[in-house]
């Protein structure tokens, strides 16, 4: 007797019904379509990932369930790794095709998927992988690929057109399946399309009226910016539909000024995605190879006093602290943070970007990685960015709100010493109680020094002339050659 044949939908970074084309195409194939998601454990034990974010996506399946209860089915879910899975799927069932989207992830991923490549090629199993938010495979250039990305962000919607016929469904019988119970914390956003529309819609209808004003305030942003990024990083949203509402938004009228830079901000977006996609070994390396040769000494008490909030320099720990809590803080914060560790700790960014990896909620490995590498100043393209905490602190949260939250040490000093409490002269330690070393962290460094000495080491290495054949190729390869200096 032959096995029943089914397709496989492979729910990864694209937890969404929505807007989902290979999942319409799988619905649309003569074979009916078990859909899954797998807690893989070399994921679940991997560093750059948390609890925040099995959580996150444990939401997110419970949201698509609801929407899939009127066609009788549901997202299947199990403790296995990819080719575990589909080795005890088909001592059952005969594999037809898998859909999924493309994942642009970190290298264990990647790994992953080029075995499932295999896998699927040994057992006459087509995988039928479509593009991720406008990120292309198996391109060596940028020629062509801003045009490529407003065409493809431009296609129309999807919206899902099966019935109860399109699905298949298995139960533990055949393989265990995981219980989806995700614990419950308000500090950290709800995942699921249904919470993501939620933000969406009162961003579009009145919080982007001070999104360009408040981006940089980190008090500010949490109401100002879109809060979307967790959303589209676990594919609750499609960019392309959310891009497409706020285009039409600025047809009707709303502001332009402020809905066109956060539309901006979705094809920057794209484009680190794309640069991961092309160059992923930079999760290992420096992208400029120049760098490599950058002396850093590890100093492990340092580190600790950076992760923990404990630096003494209150902008710092505040953001650090606010982001251990809630998941979020602003990009201006998260370069702070990156450029105090790389910077004013002088660490290799090495030893912080797993650590940040798993507190960030929307953690995107396309967009952390060239970032981080961007702001620890080791690309040789962009310009060298050293943040001072002092002069954000005073220009972005003057009045100390978002520092008096997360560091209520300082809450009852006068506003010149919240900014820079070491400052604080006997006379008025006795009056506030307040004692730098005691009531709060003295500074663990001197950025006026450590400035200096890291803006001559960085600037040095851009005369290098590794650093300098490095920056042109990674130009080459990374801009488009109609506007790049080094191409005839």
């Amino acid at each position: 007797m032959s096995k029943p044949i089914i397709n496989i939908y492979w729910f990864k970074r694209d937890l969404r019904i929505f807007d989902n084309v290979p999942l319409q195409l799988s619905c649309d194939n003569e074979h009916p379509t078990l859909l899954i998601f797998l807690f893989e454990p070399e994921l679940v034990d991997n560093l750059h990932y948390s609890e925040r974010h099995w959580n996150f996506i444990q939401d997110s399946i419970l949201d698509i369930n609801k929407n899939l209860k009127k066609y009788k089915t549901k997202i299947h879910c199990f403790d296995l790794n990819a080719i575990q899975f589909f080795k005890k799927i088909s001592n059952k069932y005969t594999i037809n095709k898998i859909f999924s989207h493309q994942e642009t992830g970190i290298n264990i991923t990647y790994k992953r998927d080029k075995d499932v490549s295999n896998y699927c090629k040994e057992n006459h199993i087509k995988w039928h992988e479509e593009i991720r938010n406008g990120v292309f495979r198996g391109r060596s250039n940028r020629d062509n690929w801003i045009k490529d990305w407003n065409d493809y962000m431009k296609r129309k919607i999807i919206n899902l057109k099966c019935n109860t016929t399109s699905f298949f469904n298995i139960d533990d019988d055949l393989i265990k399946l995981k219980k989806i119970d995700p614990k419950k914390n308000v500090e950290f956003q709800k995942g699921g399309t249904s919470e993501g529309l939620k933000y969406l819609e009162t961003f579009l209808n009145e919080r982007h009226k001070n999104y360009q004003n408040n981006i940089s305030k980190p008090q500010q942003s949490r109401t100002s910016c879109s809060r979307l990024s967790p959303y589209f990083a676990w594919g609750n949203l499609s960019t392309r539909y959310v891009w497409q509402l706020a285009k039409n938004e600025v047809l009707k009228g709303k502001s332009k000024f402020h809905l066109n830079s956060f539309t901006s901000r979705l094809r920057w977006q794209a484009h680190f995605i794309q640069k991961f996609e092309m160059e992923s070994e930079i999760e290992f390396r420096s992208m400029n190879k120049g760098y490599s040769k950058l002396n850093k000494k590890i100093n492990y008490k340092l580190i600790s006093a950076w992760k923990f909030g404990k630096t003494g320099y209150p902008l710092v720990d505040a953001s650090m602290r606010c982001l251990i809590s809630t998941g979020y803080i602003n990009f201006r914060m998260r370069a702070l943070l990156v450029s105090f560790l790389t910077h004013h700790l002088w660490q290799p960014w090495q030893e912080g970007v797993e650590y940040l990896a798993s507190l960030f909620l929307d953690f995107e490995p396309g967009i952390h990685y060239p970032q981080f590498q961007m702001q620890a100043g080791e690309t040789g393209i962009n310009m060298i960015r050293i943040y001072n905490p002092v002069k954000n602190s005073i220009e972005h949260d003057k009045d100390g709100e978002f520092i008096k939250k997360w560091v209520p040490e300082l809450k009852n000093l006068p506003i010149n010493l919240v900014h820079e409490p070491w400052k604080i002269n006997n006379f008025e330690e006795k009056i506030y109680d307040f004692y730098i070393g005691k009531s709060y962290r003295n500074r663990v460094v001197d950025i006026k020094e450590t400035y200096k000495s890291a803006s001559k080491s960085l600037w040095s290495f851009r005369r290098n002339d590794t650093v300098k054949l490095e920056s042109k190729r990674i130009l080459i390869r990374h801009t488009n050659s109609n506007r790049n200096p080094f191409i005839n």
